[in-house]
Parts: structure tokens; C-alpha cells; sequence
């Protein structure tokens, strides 16, 4: 076949004359230095601070320190890839995560990519990570209660939609089972969870995931890990991950809960980070914003006004202290920032009282506002008796003999204390509660044995759930404890006293 040499002349010149040139402007600079997951960067002139620079071997950075003839980045992965000379890439993009309902029962890392097999997340709807906390004039009061399931803390130090409680204690005293308990008892309520894992090992977080799917809570829930092998820059940006998930639930008019597990090392990760890129130390070792880390974090959980969609988004941050000092310095700080907070104690812890919830210095800065009427009729009296116990148990220490008022004081507070108690991973509706609560309080257990309480609070409970179900729903659907429903209370608490009641039997040893 011979070719005409006037075809090729006209192909050429058809080529020469569609020939259009395009000119890709593209902001690059270079690696100067690496080492212990931060680089130094000469150029990239027009990058912003926190926005997304991509090395040559495709791992990613964020532009943390923008100084006059550098940029310090700190690096999302493996920074042994990278060496000084290699290009770097600006993206134009401030770090961002995807969100929306398809991260809904998947476990992700700290960029939102899924870590769990189970296949890519579709969704095409991304939010920045750092983001401006809504103002005042965008909030509304808190007023609705986030049920956490535990009796202690929805009668004494009630958590409302929206609110910023702190969960704070040593390590190994149950801080992170309050959380989990929480996110159990939010199962059919309509309330999105976020557990973010801050330096956890791998372990401890696959546990915790499972946990969560063996009672059905990870249909609700995302987990967002970054743990203990991931880089610092890694663990210091996933609450923030986390809070911009939780926050596109929130302002499309849903109610998302958010777990912070835990912040002490969320605070050591960005101190690293911090001291690697030469900034001055403070007090600790940490870094003269350290204040700012957490407070512009927790103070985007927040209850929209109605016409911005009513949305809430609940924060519960968990902080470890160590050998009981708060007045620590990230201790103090996170104080100051939430709405009050959860302290747990190891000598509780150890001697049985579980939830080891130290009720005298526990506080919840929203108060009777989140809880519905029927508990802060039951809960006003608990919180009382309780605080007189307790002055009263340390006075009875020194006391040889006591009179039968103070006797009396004592044993309710005993039997009062031992009603507290609750295993894990068994949340209590708030109907069950209040009915507890009310027989507690009303003097009915004075006669039964402090070790028989939980028997007696077990079979009760059995009882109306069996034979007086009406009164639980009357409890629930009307949220107040009414004059002829207090009756019913009392005529069926002393109707099981007296017929159905069987103490557990002593054991006889022959």
C-alpha cells in the first residue's frame, strides 16, 4: 500500500492548526530536610497553612509551619520513602475527610480511608478538617437529655444534646466503658456515634470494635483510629476528622454523638509534632497553644437553633490523669473548656463501686435542664441523701457508738450506693431508672440486706417489666411522676415486698 506524500502533508498541517497550547500552573517546591515524620520544604510559595502537599512517592503532608524561605510539613504516613531533593506538590485543598451516612458502621483512619475490608466508602461530599465553631447567635439552649443508660449519671450529672462533659480518671478505671455503655444505649434513639481511638494499640481498638458489634451499636456507629503505630500527625489530626464527620450530621438536622478517647494523648502527639518543627516549648514541654488545640475542638459541639435545622452534636472527651492529680496541666485545661465533668476514682474502682463515679466531685454544668421531669423528681432526693452519707460516714469513723437518726442515714446511704452500681454493657432505660430510683428513696429498701439490693433491684424490675408494664410506659410517655402513678408505685412496691420477694438464700455448708 503506498501513501501519498499530499495526504501526509494535509494530516500535518490539520494537527499544526487544532494544535492548542495549555499551560498547567503548578505550585512545587522542594525537600530540603526529613526526619521523624516532618520535612522541610524550600518553596511552595503560595500554599495555605493547612492545606494538603503530595511528595513524589504519592504520600501526603500538611503544611503546618509557613516561615519566610520554607514551609515545615508534617507527614501522613511513611516518611522513610522520602528524601531531600524530591519534588513536592501543592494540591490546593486544606485537609479535608469524606462524610455522610456512607461512614455509617465503618472503621476509618485519621484521612477517612477505610481500615476495616470491607470495601471503598461512596461518598463524594467532603469537609475541611479545621473548621470555625458556630457562634453564639447559631445556639440554642441545652435542653434535651442524651441518655446514657448509667444510673448515676443520668440521675446526678445528666448529659444534654449538645453539652461538652468530660470523662476524666486514672488509667484502668473504667473511663472508656462509660463511653462505650453510652454509645450502646443510644441504639434506636436516632443519635449518630463517632468513636475516635487517639494512641491505642491496634489491639485495643479491634476489641473495642468488636465489642460494639456484638450489641448491635456499630449499625450507629463510625470509628475513626489512629493508634499507637500510626505517625503523631496522624493522631493529632483525627478528632479533628472525627468532629467534621460529626459535624455534616449535625447541620443536616441530626443528633451525633462524640467520643474523644483520649485527649492526654491527642495533647503528647501534637507536642511532638510541635517540638519537631522547632516551635518553643512551655510549660510540660507543650507548646504555647496547647490551650487553643483542645478549646477550638470541643467548642464546635453545639445545639443549632431550630430554623438552622435543630441539629446537636454531643462531645464527651476522656482525659487520664495520673495518680488522681486534675490539677495537672491538660487536666485543668479541658475542665475549663467543658460543661462539667466525670470523675472516676481507683479507690472506688477497687473497692467494688462500679461505675467508680465519685459523685461529691462530679458535676454537670447544664444540670436539671437535660433530664426529663420524673428523674429530677427521684434525682433532687438521691443527690441529698447521698451527700449526707457522706459526711456522715466520715464523722461515723471516729464515732464509737451513733445515734438511730445517723444509723439510719447510713444504711440508706449503703443501700443507696450499692443501687449506683451497674455491670457493663447492660445501659438501663431511663423509665427502669426512675422506678429504681424512687423505691430507693422512698425508704423501701431499708429492710432488705445492702448484699441483697442488686437481687431485689433484678426481680423488681422483672416484676413490673411482667405484671405492671403500663407503669414503665406511664414513666416513659410522660416523663413525670403524677400524684396517682406515685400511688401505684407505692401499692405495687409493697404488693412485690410482700408476696413475690425471695431473698437469695443463704448457703448452708455441711
Amino acid at each position: 500500500m503506498s501513501v501519498r506524500p499530499t495526504e501526509i502533508t494535509e494530516i500535518l498541517k490539520q494537527q499544526i492548526e487544532q494544535y492548542g497550547s495549555r499551560m498547567v500552573v503548578t505550585n512545587v517546591g522542594y525537600v530540603v530536610q526529613v526526619g521523624d515524620g516532618i520535612a522541610t520544604v524550600h518553596g511552595l510559595r503560595d500554599v495555605m497553612a493547612s492545606e494538603l502537599v503530595e511528595f513524589e512517592n504519592g504520600v501526603l503532608g500538611i503544611a503546618f509551619n509557613l516561615q519566610e524561605d520554607s514551609v515545615g510539613v508534617i507527614i501522613l504516613g511513611d516518611y522513610t520513602g522520602i528524601e531531600e531533593g524530591d519534588e513536592v506538590r501543592a494540591t490546593g485543598r486544606i485537609a479535608s475527610v469524606p462524610v455522610g451516612p456512607a461512614l455509617v458502621g465503618r472503621v476509618v483512619n485519621a484521612l477517612g480511608e477505610p481500615i476495616d475490608g470491607k470495601g471503598p466508602i461512596k461518598t463524594d461530599k467532603f469537609r475541611p478538617i479545621e473548621r470555625i465553631a458556630p457562634g453564639v447567635v447559631m445556639r440554642q439552649d441545652v435542653d434535651t437529655a442524651l441518655q446514657t443508660g448509667i444510673k448515676a449519671i443520668d440521675s446526678m450529672i445528666p448529659i444534654g444534646r449538645g453539652q461538652r462533659e468530660l470523662i476524666i480518671g486514672d488509667r484502668q478505671t473504667g473511663k472508656t466503658a462509660i463511653a462505650i455503655d453510652t454509645i450502646i444505649n443510644q441504639k434506636g434513639k436516632g443519635v449518630i456515634c463517632i468513636y475516635v481511638a487517639i494512641g491505642q494499640k491496634r489491639a485495643q481498638v479491634a476489641q473495642t470494635v468488636a465489642t460494639l458489634e456484638r450489641y448491635g451499636a456499630m449499625e450507629h456507629t463510625i470509628v475513626v483510629a489512629a493508634t499507637a503505630s500510626d505517625p503523631a500527625a496522624l493522631q493529632y489530626i483525627a478528632p479533628y476528622a472525627g468532629c467534621a464527620m460529626g459535624e455534616e450530621i449535625m447541620e443536616s438536622g441530626g443528633h451525633a454523638l462524640i467520643v474523644y478517647d483520649d485527649l492526654s494523648k491527642h495533647a503528647w502527639a501534637y507536642r511532638q509534632v510541635s517540638l519537631l518543627m522547632r516551635r518553643p516549648p512551655g510549660r510540660e514541654a507543650y507548646p504555647g497553644d496547647i490551650f487553643y488545640l483542645h478549646s477550638r475542638l470541643l467548642e464546635r459541639a453545639a445545639r443549632l437553633r431550630d430554623d438552622l435545622g435543630g441539629g446537636t452534636l454531643t462531645a464527651l472527651p476522656i482525659v487520664e490523669t495520673q495518680a488522681n492529680d486534675v490539677s495537672a496541666y491538660i487536666p485543668t485545661n479541658v475542665i475549663s473548656i467543658t460543661d462539667g465533668q466525670i470523675y472516676l476514682e481507683p479507690d472506688l474502682f477497687y473497692a467494688g463501686i462500679r461505675p467508680a463515679i465519685n459523685v461529691g466531685l462530679s458535676v454537670s454544668r447544664v444540670g436539671g435542664a437535660a433530664q426529663i421531669r420524673a428523674m429530677r423528681q427521684v434525682a433532687g432526693r438521691l443527690r441529698l441523701e447521698l451527700a449526707q452519707f457522706r459526711e456522715l460516714a466520715a464523722f461515723a469513723q471516729f464515732a464509737a457508738e451513733l445515734d438511730p437518726a445517723t444509723k439510719r442515714q447510713i444504711d440508706r446511704g449503703l443501700r443507696l450506693t450499692e443501687v449506683l452500681k451497674q455491670p457493663q454493657y447492660q445501659p438501663m432505660p431511663v423509665e427502669e431508672q426512675v422506678a429504681i430510683i424512687w423505691v430507693a428513696t422512698n425508704g423501701y429498701l431499708d429492710d432488705v440486706l445492702v448484699e441483697h439490693v442488686r437481687e431485689f433491684e433484678k426481680q423488681f424490675l422483672e416484676y413490673l417489666r411482667t405484671s405492671h408494664p403500663q407503669i414503665l410506659q406511664r414513666i416513659a410517655t410522660e416523663r413525670e411522676l403524677k400524684d396517682d402513678l406515685i400511688q401505684q408505685l407505692h401499692d405495687v412496691t409493697r404488693a412485690f415486698k410482700q408476696s413475690i420477694w425471695t431473698p437469695p438464700q443463704e448457703r448452708v455448708i455441711v
